[in-house]
């Protein structure tokens, strides 16, 4: 036992000496650790004063705190926090002009060393000043601000969604069968027959009439699901319910129409003399969440080209991708790096140069979602994308499928925003054609490993 002591405390001071001994890349960093009653502070211990402290989390607090780091020369701030805390702390420190970095826990926890005896926060500042940290990805302020804009509008369609269902429940209580002949409830015919329910309709007849042109199902289906066996208790539930989801509605308008102020308020650095946009490559697409103003229109001269040319993407996931990662692609040296921190890249566990695991790691990245989303929707189309995904689902599986196709749609996006190049489609026959000599090549190449050589019959001869 003394001897594997003595080893560890071998292990330490070597590890200890180790860390001494590394160039010190921030002299002027200091540490953060946040939480959500106090924050705690560290800087440099060659500053005159205390060098460890703790502050409050009211306004004040943080600028007193953003005072004293500038009264002692720090120039670049770590922190480490969980949740929404930092938020108010970063935009302080960076209104200050200090270079503020928020650090994912684990790659402080990774870190190899002894920090029992100290503070987190001196911690942090030691890793920090010896350049071992990297701070999260974070777009360029105005980005920022559309960012929780539009995270904001997701929350409310996300709330707005559950009130869709409590309506469908007290439809299914008073066994009215409107999901059947409907596919949305809340379409032009779905919310006409809901507000005369509400307001003491109770005639299916009548209720029927309120039938849109475009409805698919026939006006004596429509009455079949719509006679029911009303209740009071339930119609009040359909009633609350479906003032809920017009609150929620509301809400939604108003926030699109702030979305669209500071869209227009956004001015990027790009030429003026961008060329007319091409016209509408999907004039037939439509989503139920769409934006009420014209995205397109909108973005494209911010942006300087067309990224709803490309299959699967729409106004909400465009925007969703560009308020994620920004304008500025040169955050990401090439595509590989791109797809592998939107988490579409497989995490590949190498030694001795052989691959023991591959996987998709999970991650809660937006923009990554998003062009998962992207991919499900080319999955039932005609494109050379929907092709892709057809040709790995039927070796891989759909799983494979839909990370895949949506990695080969952020590669896309990539590259167009970081060239400012307009979309240009692969015909599908001249897909095929590439991909069959791709397996033409593959197969020659098996042959010729086994020893055989592969001959073209002509198609006449295999009848």
């Amino acid at each position: 036992m003394s001897g594997k002591k003595s080893k560890q405390g071998k292990a330490s001071k070597q590890s200890k000496k180790t860390l001494d001994e590394l160039t010190m890349a921030n002299p002027n960093a200091a540490g953060l650790d946040i939480g959500s009653t106090e924050i705690w502070a560290a800087v440099p211990a060659n500053r005159e004063g205390e060098t460890v402290r703790c502050f409050g989390t009211y306004t004040s607090d943080l600028l007193e705190l953003a005072d004293w780091l500038q009264a002692l020369g720090i120039q670049t701030v770590a922190m480490e926090s969980t949740g929404v805390y930092w938020i108010p702390v970063f935009e302080i420190l960076e209104e200050r002009g200090l270079e503020v970095l928020v650090v994912n826990a684990r790659h402080i926890k990774n870190v190899p060393g002894r920090k029992s005896d100290v503070q987190d926060c001196q911690w942090v500042q030691r890793l920090h000043s010896y350049g071992l940290l990297r701070g999260s990805f974070r777009p360029q302020v105005e980005i920022a601000s559309l960012r929780a804009y539009l995270r904001h509008r997701d929350s409310l369609i996300e709330h707005r969604a559950a009130h869709i269902q409590h309506m469908q429940k007290a439809l299914l209580q008073m066994n009215i069968q409107l999901t059947q002949v409907l596919s949305d409830i809340t379409g032009v015919t779905g919310l006409a027959i809901l507000r005369a329910i509400v307001a003491g309709v109770r005639n299916p007849h009548a209720l029927a009439q309120l039938r849109h042109g475009r409805c698919e199902h026939p006006p004596e289906e429509l009455v079949k699901a719509l006679t029911g066996h009303y209740r009071a208790e339930h119609v009040f539930a359909l009633k609350q319910a479906l003032a809920l989801f017009d609150a929620y509605t509301q809400q939604l308008c108003e926030c699109d129409e702030e979305i669209q102020r500071q869209f227009e308020n956004f001015k990027p650095d790009l030429p003026d003399d961008l060329p007319p946009l091409p016209p509408n490559p999907k004039p037939g697409s439509h989503s139920k969440n769409a934006p009420a103003y014209d995205a397109r229109s909108l973005l494209y001269p911010k942006v300087g080209v067309d990224l709803f040319a490309i299959p699967g993407m729409n106004a909400v996931l465009v925007q969703t991708v560009l308020t994620e990662v920004g304008l500025d692609m040169s955050r990401w040296p090439t595509a590989k790096h791109f797809c592998s921190w939107l988490g579409l890249a497989p995490h590949n566990g190498i030694s001795g140069g052989k691959v023991l695991y591959s996987h998709i790691p999970n991650t809660q990245n937006r923009a990554g979602q998003a062009f998962r989303l992207a991919a499900q929707a080319v999955s039932r189309g005609k494109t050379v994308y929907s092709e892709f995904y057809r040709r790995v689902r039927a070796r891989s599986g759909p799983k494979q499928a839909i990370v895949a196709t949506a990695h080969k749609i952020a590669r896309t996006f990539y590259y167009m925003l970081k060239r400012r190049q307009p979309f240009q489609s692969m015909d599908i026959e001249e897909y095929h054609r590439r991909q069959r000599e791709k397996d033409v090549q593959r197969l020659s190449r098996n042959a010729a490993r086994l020893g055989f050589q592969i001959q073209p019959i002509p198609a006449t001869n295999m009848l």
